[in-house]
């Protein structure tokens, strides 16, 4: 995998002169490897008002999306005004075709979609922004190193237990990983960081990620309300998703706990339904 990096990286920078005009630069704005900024010195942002590219995304490995801003000129803030150009290796050679955005409309406002029959993992792409054939600005990647999945979805919990003086106890959070990634069949791992507290703080406690979808918390106050949520990202990445919706974790009565030490365990979908714990 090193190797590929270095043979990708070698790649990028020959495509600087394959293609007229053209700075390989990452798709995301975020940290790029220092090779690539002694390479591309134009990583930093400009200020000059032009329209930029701000992030290019992809959530499942499958498809991707690029978005820019409109920039300072009216002009081009007129539908149309700005086009998308891409190009992409094929076979160990630059192609030296500039195809234009195949579907400004699916991912929204100044966005440019590819579907799967436009998306190549591991072969570098480089794409531009123009105006009448000026150039706005550019950017190269590859569709793995710009993975972000979506939020993981269906957040549950279920109580484990109850610490014998009744002030604390242990639950099981759960969830799903989001639909869009194919996490079945492998195509696309994550791992999931948790994060949790009680309602009146404003500090987050923040767990070590995880690669399965349910994890315990422990020792959490029977008397206060908490609140959970979970965000993903793909396994030895550091993009991670936007955060699921939050989890509120309220629990029942003290009679109600009482008997369920004894009796039937508490879940938090359906509240007044027993769990038999014999099953």
């Amino acid at each position: 995998m090193d190797l590929w990096r270095v043979f990708l990286t070698l790649a990028l920078a020959v495509s600087s002169d394959m293609f007229p005009g053209s700075g390989a630069t990452p798709a995301t704005l975020g940290k790029a490897s220092p090779v690539l900024q002694r390479i591309n010195p134009s990583l930093r942002e400009s200020s000059s008002g032009k329209p930029r590219f701000t992030k290019c995304r992809s959530p499942e490995l499958e498809t991707f999306s690029c978005y820019w801003t409109e920039g300072d000129d009216h002009n081009l803030k007129v539908p149309g005004s700005i086009q998308l150009y891409y190009a992409r290796r094929i076979a160990h050679e630059w192609t030296p075709e500039w195809k234009e955005c195949p579907d400004y409309v699916s991912a929204g406002a100044n966005s440019c979609y590819f579907n799967s029959s436009y998306t190549s993992i591991w072969i570098p792409y480089c794409i531009k922004l123009t105006t009448n054939g000026d150039l706005l600005d550019e950017k190269c990647f590859t569709v793995d190193e710009i993975v972000q999945p979506d939020p993981p979805i269906g957040l549950n919990w279920t109580l484990l237990n109850i610490s014998l003086p009744g002030i604390r106890g242990d639950i099981q959070v759960s969830w799903q990983p989001p639909p869009s990634a194919d996490v079945l069949k492998g195509w696309i791992i994550l791992e999931y960081e948790i994060q949790y507290k009680e309602v009146n703080e404003t500090k987050w406690k923040t767990m070590s990620p995880i690669w399965s979808t349910s994890v315990p918390l422990y020792s959490l106050r029977l008397d206060k309300e908490h609140e959970v949520r979970v965000r993903s990202r793909q396994r030895s990445f550091e993009k991670y998703s936007e955060f699921s919706e939050v989890l509120r974790v309220t629990f029942p009565q003290m009679d109600t706990l009482a008997a369920c030490e004894e009796g039937p365990k508490f879940n938090s979908q359906h509240p007044h339904q027993e769990i038999d714990n014999h099953l």
